[in-house]
């Protein structure tokens, strides 16, 4: 079965998304559809799955026109979709079972057999998890599998996959392999939107590049290489990728001496110093988003103590840790670094307000513009303009927000988690290099990931987390991927 989208184009104010757009991918096959941030491929498969409805052109299914104008059209004609930003598509307060099993329709229910098929369907996907847990309490991996797995619990025919695999750790990125080629074999169509392209070579069949909201090519995988890909991608020659690192590096800023959180983290010791920048690596789970979250005072400090410039440090809330000059790019952007209905404007100034403030509590909007724009062209934030709300905008320019409203305040120690996360080359490139500029400033910078091959490139020394303890110490020039690999899975 072929599903064809033909002539899409679709605006809202002040962005034409899409112009002129077309589409095709078959069941039986995996789809990769690829650009950079911006491109539109986000927005074309939400157009596919209804979640725009105002668009122009047209969708064929099984050489039949439809028309997919709600998430309800989509549903009934077997086109699923799995979301990169889980939080906005699950109910945290409600249970695995309720939230796998939320879209087939109940007049009476039996909790029972809910939690049986529930439980089936977590089985099939290997995966360890009670269907009576609550959502809220799982890690965002687990979130991500429970989304796929209400997709494949519906009768799907096209399951279409937004970077399911940023939150998944090595084993489970193979799991989610498994059970896409399993979908394959049961003829589902699968389109895969994912920036990290050894996956894509290894998992799909045909590949569709978009750049700028346009179509770029559609070839078989095994007819292109993955520089052609980023070269089509970006419409240029992808230069070195990461920035050369030569930083003068000072006095110790942040010691971190015992720290203990009261959940992950445990006894750890860690110093950053001025102009440097030190990696936190280590695989899914071992604890460097929570460690991240605690030297913010997001997360409950239980023993231990954080000094700056030899200060101990009262962190007790995120207000607290500002003023004291630490700054927070964390990993889920939507949820937690951006504010999506408020305006490029509103949230580069969000961490800063207190600069465009006059008498009595008034704000000086323009001079808060002024700087906002000052952001937009230092950083290449692609905007139509400074009242454009920050949900309308791609992955990569609302990361490159959720970095520049730090900007403003001039913190001394940034942390940046998962930072390049749903990120295109391109873009990622930039934040690299903004990175390097923050430490030829002589800020502390600690980079925590999952991507080794972004530890080697951008740190000067690192540390590795297992199971939320530090197990190894290493300088990043005397060291390999396979080196941190093998200490990140707890090996001594």
């Amino acid at each position: 079965m072929l599903t064809e989208m033909k002539d899409i184009s679709i605006e809202f104010p002040g962005v034409k998304a899409l112009d002129h757009v077309s589409f095709s991918a078959a069941t039986g096959s995996v789809h990769a559809l690829i650009g950079a941030n911006g491109a539109g491929k986000s927005t074309l498969m939400k157009v596919l799955s209804g979640a725009y409805g105002h668009y122009t052109g047209e969708i064929i299914m099984d050489e039949r026109k439809v028309s997919i104008r709600s998430p309800k059209d989509a549903n009934e004609l077997g086109i699923q979709i799995v979301y990169q930003e889980v939080d906005t598509a699950l109910i945290p307060y409600l249970t695995v079972g309720e939230n796998i099993l939320l879209k087939h329709d109940r007049t009476f229910i039996n909790w029972k057999e809910l939690h049986r098929a529930s439980d089936q369907i977590l089985k099939r996907m290997n995966m360890r998890i009670s269907s009576k847990k609550l959502v809220k309490d799982l890690s965002l991996a687990e979130k991500q599998m429970v989304l796929i797995a209400r997709a494949v619990s519906t009768e799907c025919r096209f399951l279409i996959l937004d970077e399911p695999t940023a939150p998944l750790s090595h084993t489970e990125t193979q799991e989610l392999f498994r059970i896409v080629n399993d979908l394959k074999a049961q003829d589902v169509g699968v389109i895969f939107i994912s920036h990290r392209l050894p996956e894509i070579f290894e998992l799909c069949d045909e590949i569709t590049i978009m750049r700028n909201g346009r179509l770029v090519s559609r070839d078989s995988l095994s007819k292109i290489s993955q520089n052609e890909v980023i070269e089509r991608m970006l419409g240029e020659k992808l230069e070195e990728q990461f920035p050369k690192l030569n930083l003068v590096i000072g006095d110790t800023l942040l010691e971190v001496k015992g720290l203990t959180d009261s959940e992950k983290i445990h006894d750890i010791n860690l110093t950053a110093k001025a102009g440097e920048i030190i990696g936190i690596a280590g695989l899914v789970g071992a604890g460097k988003t929570e460690l991240c979250k605690t030297l913010f005072s997001s997360g409950k400090i239980k023993n231990g103590e954080v000094l700056l410039h030899g200060k101990k440090l009262r962190l007790r809330t995120p207000h607290e840790a500002v003023k004291q000059g630490i700054a927070l790019v964390p990993e889920e952007r939507r949820r937690e670094g951006i504010l999506v209905e408020e305006s490029v404007s509103v949230n580069l100034s969000a961490a800063s307000l207190g600069q465009f403030t006059k008498a009595l509590g008034f704000l000086n909007g323009k001079a808060e513009k002024e700087k906002a724009w000052k952001i937009v062209q230092s950083l290449g934030i692609k905007t139509p303009a400074l009242e454009t709300k920050t949900k309308h905008l791609s992955g990569g320019n609302q990361q490159k927000i959720a970095i520049g409203k730090w900007l403003l305040t001039d913190a001394e120690v940034y942390i940046f988690d998962e930072p390049t996360k749903g990120v295109d080359v391109g873009a990622k490139k930039d934040i690299y290099e903004l990175i390097s500029e923050l430490a030829k400033r002589g800020k502390a910078v600690i980079y925590a990931s999952s991507e080794l091959s972004e530890i080697i490139g951008i740190t000067n020394r690192l540390y590795v987390l297992y199971d939320g303890q530090v197990v190894k110490e290493l300088q990043t020039s005397q060291t390999t991927e396979e080196d941190i690999l093998f200490y990140s899975t707890g090996g001594k």
